[in-house]
């Protein structure tokens, strides 16, 4: 039997852009959402045709403001991946909105579409960092949409971000704290970092300084923890059994298909792993549709270093760890061929690093560091010149 498959669906317009944000998102005067629509519908029937016989295990509306998309189009989409791929058992469907964005008739049209898990950009419960963060909500939005989406959807989530200017760690506690009254079972909370290409990054804003981060970082882990929530992944948290599927789909190495602009996907072709990248342009997107059935702009046959590279970041980023036997299986790599054995036990000694099983762990103390801890770790791949 083929292995699952996971869509990603990239809105890319916003009603503002936010500061902080690098994401492949847009403000637009208008939108001709029967134009999306129909283009939305063509890339997903195009991808459709070369990965056939791969039911879909995850549908992912992110964005952009998703909840800025009419219910109709949801609708569609979601129909169209039933008929053209169809669904393995409970698909895990989900939708990203903004409480400035979010009505209650909304949530209702999106869930009757066939969502069943909505993903809130609160941001913070705190009206003067929500106004520094550039966002249209306030907190009483924010909590109105949480009850909202509460009351129709299966499964909720919603984001917060910390390590803001002057932020202390009190602050942030009760802040939490309050937050942790709406959640349900899945809370992602992201440190402010200072993306080129932001407006933060040209106005030269600063995000809290690097000891304050990283006391606000163990802060966040060690609340959410004993209110029942612990990590599954470096901003992730969850209930047991109620982690993001299709998050974990993708970060333990499995394939997905991204369709709109700026979407990237990474699926196999028999023993081919291909890496896709949309035009990231909306308007130059659109017309790549139009003439080809794709907005495909970048399109490679990635060597199974580069996947196997790819797999290890991601999964020493869960607190499952990455699995050396799915590596290996997948890849035809093993861990010896991709990390310094003699550091892993150098880390394992260290307690940066642990074996659980067939994974390999980062453990608390590797997860504080562990960009640095992976770019040590990673050989160089061989080539042969000969």
């Amino acid at each position: 039997m083929s292995q699952p498959i996971a869509l990603y669906v990239h809105w890319p317009f916003c009603e503002v852009k936010c500061p902080y944000c690098d994401f492949n998102s847009h403000v637009a005067e208008s939108i001709d959402h029967a134009a999306w629509q129909s283009s939305l519908l063509k890339e997903l029937s195009y991808y459709a045709a070369e990965t056939t016989g791969r039911a879909v295990a995850s549908l992912y509306f992110g964005g952009g403001t998703p909840s800025l998309m009419r219910a109709h189009t949801v609708a569609d989409i979601i129909d169209m991946t039933a008929n053209l791929w169809g669904f393995t058992s409970n698909p895990e469907i989900t939708l990203e909105a903004n409480p400035s964005s979010a009505e209650a008739g909304l949530f209702k049209d999106y869930y009757n579409a066939g969502v069943n898990r909505a993903s809130l950009g609160i941001q913070s419960l705190k009206n003067t960092s929500l106004a520094y963060l550039g966002r249209r909500h306030n907190v009483d939005e924010a909590k109105h949409a949480l009850n909202a989406a509460a009351a129709i959807f299966d499964r909720i989530s919603f984001d917060l971000i910390y390590g803001l200017p002057k932020q202390s760690p009190n602050a942030w506690r009760k802040e939490l704290k309050e937050a942790l009254e709406f959640a349900q079972d899945h809370l992602s909370v992201y440190q402010l970092t200072i993306e080129p290409g932001t407006a933060f990054f040209k106005n030269k804003t600063k995000a809290a300084d690097e000891i304050l981060g990283a006391e606000l970082f163990t802060l966040t882990r060690e609340l959410l923890r004993e209110a029942g929530l612990p990590a599954y992944e470096v901003s992730n948290h969850a209930h047991t059994g109620s982690e993001s599927r299709h998050n974990l789909f993708c970060w333990q190495g499995g394939d997905y298909i991204g369709i709109g602009p700026g979407a990237h996907g990474r699926f196999t072709l028999g023993k081919k792993f291909i890496a896709t990248h949309q035009i990231h342009n909306p308007s130059q997107w659109l017309k790549r549709v139009n003439a080809y059935g794709h907005g495909t702009g970048k399109r490679r046959q990635l060597s199974a270093h580069e996947r196997a590279v790819e797999i290890v970041i991601t999964g020493l980023r869960l607190a499952r760890g990455l699995n050396a036997d799915y590596l290996e299986n997948h890849t035809g790599l093993t861990l010896v061929e991709l990390l310094d054995p003699i550091k892993i036990q150098q880390f394992i000694n260290g307690g940066l690093l642990d074996w659980n099983a067939e994974f390999l762990v980062a453990t608390e103390r590797g997860i504080a560091c562990l960009n640095t801890l992976i770019a040590t770790l990673l050989l160089p791949e061989e080539h042969d010149f000969n």
